[in-house]
């Protein structure tokens, strides 16, 4: 896959059309920034007299720079508690991988190196003993089907040789697992997505769905026509593919098809021009794709109906800056926090060149700007989630202040935030030590966890931070 420029143009230089027949739109250079962290395996509650009974293998207390009764000792007026921590297992002093955070009434799991480990969401008591994987975790589904199930991928074996082959459906509320399978076809690296009761399964060239309730295969995504390979799929609301087409003629070119989740029919087909590369789909429904063009160090947000014909592209000139995660190994097509979407905005943050930076609402009917709203405070500010008339964002830590928790009315004529959290002061060293994160606003409560642990054992490293009132 060809990259992005590494050192973007300036404003003003602004991509092509990405989609055929359209006009070319000036606008600025989107700045994706890279998570890069750490943080594993216990919590600690603040409150009540009784120690939380602990799995095998867990430190019998927490470091206690992260103790949240003593953070407690000095929390002020008007800011949430820290509620509980986990600490991170051990891991290689190489690193490890962190995928995915869900969230259901009753837990937060998270998987980590080869464990998957769940806390109560209100005290952080251990909710279920972790599954101990035989091997590492190489993908996780990003969503979790509507009964709270995900599917975990781990590899065939330790060897540099191994195959990220072996699938393990777990109920996320009670640790039971479920189904498992293992891939017909070598693959080295998939990614993986869940769209209604499908499971996509993604490799290099191929992609396999699965029916999620019982494992069963559906059908494959393979070669069509005379040389188009899928290279990647995005999940959620909608499932899309991505195609590399004609690879080395000079017709070499992507294309995006939308496919019915349970059968696997192609509903309409987006050829994309020449040159450009389809980096990330912002969101699948409404759809809405970041393509880069390296040639021409340009970039492009365009917006599309259900149907996959154009609806807009963002014409303006701004430097935007979602958190993305690097695609190393397989295509990520789904791998940006920091951006939400309703079904007639697009939401986006701007670069923070020093403090504090803006959200843009962008009208997915005409590409042009709706409003834009400041960070409350002097660090950057990043959408959450759109519902219910308004916009959830989370504004970051700096070293001498909690990160807060905001919504922003999304109508109206005043979009000014209003604080839902503000995090303790005492405890703002803690919330900055996770410079990037997966990030979940849930009933009430602010959850952070790390997607990368460093293998660094002093000290001990955070995997998730849970705060409420």
């Amino acid at each position: 896959m060809s990259q992005p420029p590494q050192t973007p143009p300036p404003p003003g230089s602004g991509p092509r059309d990405a989609f055929r027949g359209r006009p070319a739109l000036a606008v600025g250079v989107a700045v994706a920034a890279l998570f890069v962290i750490g943080g594993t395996v216990f919590a600690a509650t603040s409150g009540g007299d009784d120690a939380p009974k602990q799995p095998a293998g867990v430190a019998a207390k927490p470091s206690a720079s992260y103790d949240p009764e003593s953070l407690d000792e000095g929390r002020r007026a008007g800011e949430s508690q820290m509620l509980w921590h986990a600490e991170a297992p051990d891991v290689p002093g190489t690193g490890a991988d962190a995928p995915g955070m869900w969230i259901t009434d009753r837990t937060v799991v998270k998987a980590a190196y080869k464990q998957l480990v769940a806390y109560n969401a209100g005290d952080g008591y251990p909710a279920w003993d972790p599954i101990a994987f035989p091997q590492k975790i190489c993908a996780v589904t990003p969503q979790k089907t509507a009964d709270d199930k995900i599917v975990v991928a781990y590899l065939s074996g330790s060897g540099d040789g191994a195959e990220c082959t072996r699938l393990q459906e777990v109920d996320l509320d009670t640790g039971e697992q479920g189904w498992d399978s293992t891939l017909s076809d070598s693959a080295p690296a998939v990614e993986m997505s869940l769209t209604g009761r499908t499971l996509m399964v993604g490799r290099s060239q191929s992609g396999t769905a699965y029916d999620v309730m019982s494992g069963s295969k559906l059908y494959d995504r393979k070669k069509y026509g005379d040389s188009c390979f899928p290279t990647a799929f995005a999940g959620g609301e909608k499932l899309v593919q991505l195609a590399s087409c004609d690879a080395g003629t000079t017709d070499e070119h992507e294309e995006m098809q939308g496919l019915d989740p349970t059968t696997g029919e192609v509903l309409w087909t987006l050829p994309i021009d020449k040159g450009w590369t389809v980096e990330r789909t912002y969101s699948v429904d409404p759809l809405v794709i970041y393509s880069t063009n390296e040639d021409k160090q340009a970039w492009n947000i365009s917006t599309f109906t259900s149907g996959g014909t154009f609806r807009s592209q963002v014409g303006f000139d701004e430097d935007f800056a979602p958190d993305c995660t690097p695609a190393i190994r397989a295509r990520d097509l789904r791998g940006c926090a920091g951006v939400a979407a309703d079904a007639d905005t697009l939401y986006l943050p701007t670069e923070a060149t020093s403090g504090a930076n803006e959200i843009v609402a962008i009208n997915l009917s005409t590409g042009k700007e709706k409003w834009r709203v400041k960070s409350p405070a002097d660090e950057p500010m990043l959408p959450l989630k759109a519902e219910g008339g308004r916009l959830i964002a989370y504004v970051r830590p700096s070293h001498d202040a909690g990160g807060r928790v905001v919504s922003i009315p999304t109508t109206g004529s005043s979009h000014k935030p209003a604080e839902l959290l503000r995090n303790p002061q005492a405890a703002a060293d803690v919330e900055d030590g996770f410079p990037a994160t997966a990030i979940d606003w849930a009933d009430g409560r602010l959850y952070l966890s790390a997607t990368r642990l460093t293998g660094n054992d002093d000290p001990v490293e955070k995997l998730i931070l849970a705060y409420g009132k």
